[in-house]
């Protein structure tokens, strides 16, 4: 670029080393860039950088030198990461998309080994974990030992993906949860290419690897196609965004959690609207956070819905690294680079300029929870019991439960027989390995009511990297032992530790024992509960939940409790710190105000208070020393690759491209690249007479839209998996078939909760038929369908497909929301929709959608969706998309009731970019990425 901004500054090894500077392009016309939010002048540092007039313009450079905070326009900003993260039940589908690429590559001609991460991509083995049994010390090697039966196919897949790519490292089971090993292990602070050092920065392929945030690295949650795309040399291009400033101030009160922060913080903010929107937090309040604090309230963005939520780099940070094992040059180097750049330090009011700027005082939080189905529904603690009461009644529209008041005492009884935490899959899938498998029958009578706890977990990347909560946790178990309190036998524990470190401080502080008396013993390293792997309930319980039509509760220090995402047949769902799931956990129950009523009942009949139980800050003060000690994380990253024997066994095939086996349940090699042309379409063109797959109201989440969890075997993925002779005991989730599109699409719509609002008062995958043909097509796939009836949702799309009918699917409010799953857009792609109306998408889904080919859009006036949500049987057509397209273009949606004149609604196409434009008229990113990468090859 024309602009000279290469300087050097001095590293930790004390040598002069190179790199793009920010106060020398201020020095050349730029003056205010120091008054850029932090975010924006390191995203503004790549574009300097990698500023070659083709990917990256000098006119993009110049864009963000110019940002705005009041007005911050409408360009594309073309991003490029320095290195890419995932974790394996996002991760298992992009190594199957590059492996079909490398297929796709030879079949043209190329060399396949021309498809090749050109950053490092690292892939922590974290989501497959579950939680079969619980409640013994032999459960974490009890789960580990069915996670290697149920998972050795995709274990050897990934295997060879890691000797396929010379740029891909895995990080193997039972380390810990991805997040957690990118704060404590994989992020660098500062990364080096070609003798020019850069801030570490990355994207990830799971929604909360904005928990890097907490550590001054930039990076956010995309989908699979997107990362994809990045990793092969695709800048991430997003819309310039506006950035809302938080000024943070005063500090917590005694007994209040960095969890109880972070739920306000969430609150506060998806109420302010910062969807598609950086946020930065600055001030006294968030300088004197921890970094595990900041680290926590960084992992929820996805919560608050910003695309992340920013600590800059400052002493705390460097502490941090030194603490976690990073040598005393590279803390240095980090140091040292940030401040050549004049990005060190957290910034105080009036040093920054921001789009907005919120304000929270931190003595105002108190303990909290939230639920029970988003994230976002703050509850105080004293309050939770009234608002189960008035949720209990609530319509089901209104985020209620809708039961009759009459039925809220009512109690089931149930005979405990089968011991605690005992799977019987599990147990099945063990004696066929050869395990002996010793069991205690425990003969327990007890109730069950509306409220009940039936699992309580420590789980997930935002509180189990957090030592100070977790300590915490501990302390409240050695109090509760103190005094002889329990736990009912209904109520599942488990302590699901961020990484092997926990144990590490736990054990040193003599914390885990007291936690493995109360039932919290530890059942794996990885993301458990949080992500749907809560394991199975005892079946007296399911019996009993069945027969009482129960509304019982789950307790966990997760970040997500959307609807059948922690179990599907718990519906109150409640987030929380970890001291409060050990107290909650002894309660029993959620319908009661925890910090009045009494907790439980002492060996001598003494009530029992959550303050008797609740550690000082003094007691708290004693632990937390033991959290931090390099030579522990030293020790405990050293040769990942063999750190699990189990891993190390797992034997692989090799050489560059991938052999398929049409018989595998797990992996296939997927269609996205059938039909690929070299030559694209320049022109989109109208759909006409599309039929609606599904419509849906506000609040439809990714885990809606394809579950992570359990299988049911009557559902079409299930149906599958047994006619392929696969048994209900090894039917594993949906999470890890994700590597095998044919159950995926089958699983599409298909969680037991969502509601297709064109089958009213119907729960799960179901939608109505009207087509042309009242007979199955010869494909013997698609069972007979009788025309207006409810069907399951991909038998109606594989009979759709027979008839050549076009379809669409219709959605409310933030349509998308929650993790950034890929298989939410990829199995709309294979159902056979071709366009997703909504009043509007959540920022990360709307990309995916485009990415797989499939065209987003919003009404125009938000009001019109009421015009369409009854219209079950009618036609749409949407027009003024035939010719070139525009980003943000307008469209017509003409609606067709059957036995009614047509009428019209304006759109808008959701396309923000010209680069989306690009993917969208490709088929989607995939083939336009295989595109280019031939293009320079052959």
């Amino acid at each position: 670029m024309a602009i000279n901004t290469l300087r050097t500054f001095t590293t930790g090894s004390g040598t002069e080393a190179s790199f793009y500077s920010l106060p020398a392009l201020a020095d050349q016309g730029f003056n205010k860039i120091s008054r850029l939010p932090v975010s924006i002048r390191i995203v503004l540092e790549s574009l300097m950088r990698n500023c070659d007039g083709k990917k990256v313009t000098e006119e993009d450079v110049h864009n963000l030198a110019h940002w705005n905070a009041q007005s911050p326009g409408k360009y594309e900003v073309p991003f490029t990461v320095g290195r890419v993260v995932l974790q394996d039940f996002t991760g298992v589908p992009l190594v199957v998309d590059l492996a079909a690429m490398r297929n796709a590559a030879a079949e043209a001609g190329a060399d396949a080994s021309v498809v090749e991460p050109l950053v490092p991509v690292d892939l922590v083995i974290d989501h497959s974990v579950q939680v079969d049994f619980a409640g013994s010390q032999a459960a974490l090697n009890r789960n580990l030992e069915i996670e290697f039966i149920r998972n050795k196919e995709r274990y050897q897949f990934l295997k060879w993906g890691q000797q396929a790519f010379s740029t891909f490292s895995v990080v193997p089971p039972g380390i810990g949860i991805v997040h957690q090993v990118n704060l404590e292990y994989l992020a660098k602070g500062v990364l080096e290419k070609d003798a020019v050092y850069f801030p570490d920065s990355l994207v990830g392929t799971d929604s909360h690897t904005t928990m890097i945030n907490g550590l001054g690295v930039v990076g956010w949650g995309v989908g699979g196609i997107e990362a994809e795309a990045g990793m092969l040399g695709q800048p991430v291009t997003f819309l310039v965004p506006e950035v809302v400033g938080v000024y943070l101030h005063g500090s917590l009160a005694e007994g209040v959690t960095a969890t109880d922060l972070t739920l306000q913080i969430t609150q506060m903010l998806r109420s302010h609207g910062v969807v598609g929107k950086f946020v930065e937090f600055y001030g006294p309040g968030a300088k004197s956070l921890s970094l595990p604090d900041r680290a926590t309230v960084a992992n929820m963005a996805p919560e608050y819905g910003a695309t992340m939520g920013f600590f800059p780099i400052d002493d705390e940070t460097i502490a941090y690294l030194r603490g976690t094992g990073r040598s005393n040059e590279d803390c240095t180097t980090v140091e040292n680079y940030y401040k050549a750049q004049g990005l060190f330090g957290i910034p105080e009011k009036g040093d920054v300029d921001f789009t907005v700027t919120l304000e929270l005082d931190m003595a105002t939080v108190v303990p909290a929870v939230s639920g029970p189905k988003r994230p976002q529904d703050r509850i105080d603690v004293t309050e939770l019991g009234l608002r189960f009461n008035e949720l209990f009644e609530a319509p089901v529209a209104e985020g209620g439960f809708g039961r009759d008041r009459n039925t809220r005492d009512q109690r089931v009884t149930l005979n405990m027989a089968a011991s605690a935490g005992f799977s019987p899959t599990g147990a099945a899938l063990l004696r066929e390995s050869g395990s002996q498998l010793a069991t205690e029958e425990k003969a327990t009578q007890t109730e069950l009511g509306h409220g009940s706890i039936l699992i309580a977990a420590i789980t997930s990347c935002t509180n189990t990297s957090n030592p100070s909560v977790m300590l915490a946790a501990g302390l409240v178990a050695k109090k509760a032992n103190a005094l002889g309190l329990s736990i009912a036998p209904y109520v599942k524990t488990s302590l699901g530790p961020g990484s092997r470190v926990v144990t590490d401080y736990l054990n040193a502080t003599s914390l885990q024992s007291e936690l493995d008396q109360l039932g919290f013993q530890t059942v794996g390293y990885g993301c458990t509960t949080c992500i749907g792997n809560s394991g199975p309930l005892a079946p007296e319980i399911e019996t009993a939940i069945s027969e009482g039509e129960l509304v019982c509760a789950s307790v966990l220090s997760g970040n997500r409790n959307f609807e059948a995402r922690v179990h599907g047949s718990i519906r109150a769902n409640f987030l929380m710190s970890p001291p409060l799931v050990v107290a909650y956990a002894i309660a029993g129950r959620v319908d009661l105000d925890l910090a009045n009523d009494p907790v439980a009942v002492d060996k001598r009949g003494n009530a029992v208070f959550l303050k008797d139980i609740w550690p000082t800050p003094e007691e708290l003060k004693t632990v937390i020393d033991s959290a931090l000690i390099p030579e522990v994380f030293n020790a405990l990253y050293d040769d990942l690759d063999n750190a699990n024997p189990n891993w190390v066994n797992i034997t692989s095939a090799t050489g560059p491209t991938f052999t398929w086996d049409d018989h595998s349940t797990y992996i296939q090699n997927p269609p996205f690249f059938d039909g690929f042309s070299r030559t694209p379409a320049t022109t989109a063109e109208d759909i006409i007479d599309a039929r609606p797959l599904g419509i849906f109201a506000d609040s439809v989440t990714t885990d809606h839209i394809s579950p992570a969890g359990a299988i049911v075997t009557t559902s079409p993925a299930g149906q599958y998996l047994l006619a392929n002779g696969v048994e209900k005991a090894k039917f594993n989730s949906f999470g890890s078939r994700r590597g095998n599109d044919r159950v995926m699409t089958r699983g599409t719509f298909a969680n037991v909760r969502i509601k297709n609002l064109m089958c009213a008062g119907t729960e799960g995958g179901y939608t109505q038929y009207f087509g042309p043909s009242k007979v199955p097509a010869p494909d013997k796939e698609i069972a007979p369908i009788a025309d207006g009836k409810p069907a399951f949702i991909f038998d109606a799309a594989q009979a759709y497909k027979a008839d050549g009918t076009k379809l669409i699917v219709i959605g409310g409010e933030d349509y998308g929301m929650g993790s950034s799953r890929d298989w939410a857009a990829k199995g709309t792609r294979l159902l056979g929709v071709s366009a997703v109306i909504t009043k509007s998408f959540e920022r990360i889904h709307r990309s995916n959608l485009i990415g797989m080919g499939v065209l987003p859009l919003n009404f125009k006036d938000k009001a019109d969706y009421d015009k369409v949500e009854g219209l079950a049987n009618a036609t749409f057509s949407i027009t003024g998309l035939a010719g070139p397209l525009t980003p943000m273009q307008d469209a017509t949606l003409t609606v067709t009731p059957a036995n009614s004149p047509p009428f019209h609604i304006p759109l808008v196409v959701r396309i923000d970019t010209p680069a989306e434009v690009d993917y969208y008229l490709s088929g989607g990113i995939l083939p336009y990425v295989l595109n280019q990468i031939l293009d320079a090859s052959l």
